[in-house]
């Protein structure tokens, strides 16, 4: 009888999910079943969810860096622009990206329908872009600039936001690599889609090519934006092309991964999470110290001008550009999966900083194009350090998701203020040697790496007090989600209190 029931379970799990609903409505997860079902949930979000946003994503970038590829094709020229007039036109996007990127993600949130939510801005800003092409003066370009960095600031954190509510903490690094990548192979794909629009579509019509490849790549977004209204997922609790024992399996398995439901207490409030991440240590250094780094790092939008400077035609400068940002995206998927296997996180974001700060010192040492080539693959890999930022940011404040979500919308928009001040470090007069740059970008990534110790030390601290204490017993919104969790398992009380004194920050 006992093997002709588990054949029976068997059966149901090859039309569903396999979790078994006894008659007081909690669920009962057979071990080897329940090891079958979430390895295909998770399948069905990596085949549904991750390539959605790594194309939404790659787009993303190819819009907003798109003004680099334009510039070698006369757009300086036909808008009437100084050196410190483009300089403005590139940093200005970040005067509403930056701040935009935390009330979003307060939103995001409470928004019901994130896949609705993040699909909108995907449009909003792909039309925008679009519209750049209309441009004829400074004036309308910093507006276009303005515009679209509104909607962008809706999609990195809202996206890592999105990963940290479905993923759990040793699958998250390695699924936002994948994130991550995406960006590093628009700056690879980008140029090759820019080579090919600038170098065939001059005159056409009537209009200039670099007109054309924001008209090109916008209408592309917009198209995206469209289909991700219905390919993204929604939350655990309400997305509609998951079954609700696929949707129960969701919340159960992250509740087990950091002892207490994934959701927010019936009280807490927009506002609340603000509070409560502005009030933990730990948020300020993760904003100074991805300040620092994109400061280290913002040569990524003078990336063609840098290629110019190895003395290539417009055409082979953009292809040259390509190969270190795959180099880079290869590195950063290595890199993420180790970290995922070894649970360590500090020398798997920092070291790869240090692999910048010897590019910079072998291009401040020589002009020779191979050896400044080669500075440049080893310049692009500090992006594999950057995309465990956010993950980072989530496993060091897991709990509860409003104020992980404004943790991470108060990093990423804080830590992009490093790209708008260093849209001013790349001087046109200090080309083509660009020495004062790099050493102003060397000194940041130092500082980064001090604050990324600093933050390593608290975190490791914290996990020895958590060792040293009984974990006290829990009161208010704190026991509201541990007895959730409870429930979502299946288990009492004091066994989710058990379970949570497993809980060990990474780092």
């Amino acid at each position: 009888m006992p093997n002709s029931v588990e054949g029976e379970k068997r059966d149901s799990y090859d039309e569903d999910v396999n979790i078994v609903a006894t008659e007081d409505n909690q669920h009962i997860l057979h071990s080897e079943i329940r090891q079958a079902a979430e390895r295909r949930l998770v399948r069905k979000l990596d085949f549904r969810l991750l390539p959605t946003i790594v194309i939404i994503f790659i787009m993303n970038y190819i819009d907003r860096v798109a003004i680099t590829s334009a510039r070698l094709k006369g757009l300086e020229t036909d808008l009437g622009l100084t050196d410190i007039q483009y300089d403005t036109v590139v940093a200005i996007l970040y005067a509403s990206y930056c701040p935009a990127q935390i009330p979003s993600n307060m939103l995001l949130n409470y928004v019901t329908r994130p896949s609705f939510y993040i699909g909108t801005c995907v449009v909003l800003w792909g039309l925008t872009s679009a519209l750049t092409g209309v441009t004829h003066n400074f004036a309308s370009i910093i507006a276009c600039r303005i515009c679209i960095g509104l909607p962008e600031a809706a999609f990195y954190p809202g996206a890592m936001y999105l990963l940290s509510r479905w993923y759990t903490r040793k699958e998250l690094a390695f699924r936002s690599a994948i994130l991550y990548s995406g960006l590093l192979v628009s700056n690879a794909f980008g140029s090759l889609i820019a080579a090919g629009i600038l170098g065939n579509m001059q005159g056409k019509l009537g209009i200039a090519a670099w007109r054309w490849l924001f008209y090109i790549e916008g209408a592309i977004t917009i198209f995206i934006g469209f289909q991700a209204m219905w390919l993204l997922p929604d939350y655990p609790n309400n997305t509609r092309w998951l079954t609700p024992a696929e949707r129960r399996l969701a919340q159960v398995r992250l509740a087990e991964d950091a002892g207490e439901a994934d959701q927010d207490s019936a009280e807490a409030s927009v506002f609340e999470g603000f509070m409560m991440a502005i009030k933990d240590p730990k948020v300020p250094i993760f904003m100074l110290m991805c300040c620092a780094q994109l400061l280290g790092l913002s040569f990524v939008n003078f990336f063609p001008t840098l290629t110019g400077t190895l003395g290539y035609s417009t055409t082979a400068t953009l292809l040259m550009s390509a190969p270190p940002w795959i180099f880079a995206a290869i590195c950063t998927l290595v890199g993420a999966w180790h970290a995922d296997r070894t649970g360590e996180r500090f020398f798997h974001q920092t070291g790869w900083w240090w692999v910048v700060m010897v590019g910079y010192i072998i291009s401040l040492s020589t002009m020779a194009t191979a050896g400044r080539y080669f500075s440049m693959f080893l310049m692009t890999t500090g992006y594999c350090g950057f995309t465990l930022t956010l993950v980072w940011v989530a496993n060091a404040i897991p709990r509860p998701p409003a104020k992980r979500s404004v943790a991470m919308g108060l990093v990423n928009g804080f830590g992009n203020l490093g790209n708008l001040m260093g849209s001013y470090i790349w001087k046109a007069n200090w080309s083509p040697k660009y020495h004062q740059s790099m050493i102003i970008a060397l000194c940041s990534l130092a500082l980064a790496s001090l604050l990324s110790f600093v933050i390593r030390f608290m975190l490791v601290r914290e996990n020895k007090r958590m060792e040293r204490e009984e974990m006290d017993l829990m009161h208010g919104p704190e026991r509201q989600r541990i007895e959730e969790a409870a429930k979502l398992e299946g288990v009492t009380f004091e066994e989710a209190i058990e379970r949570r004194k497993g809980f060990r920050y990474l780092y």
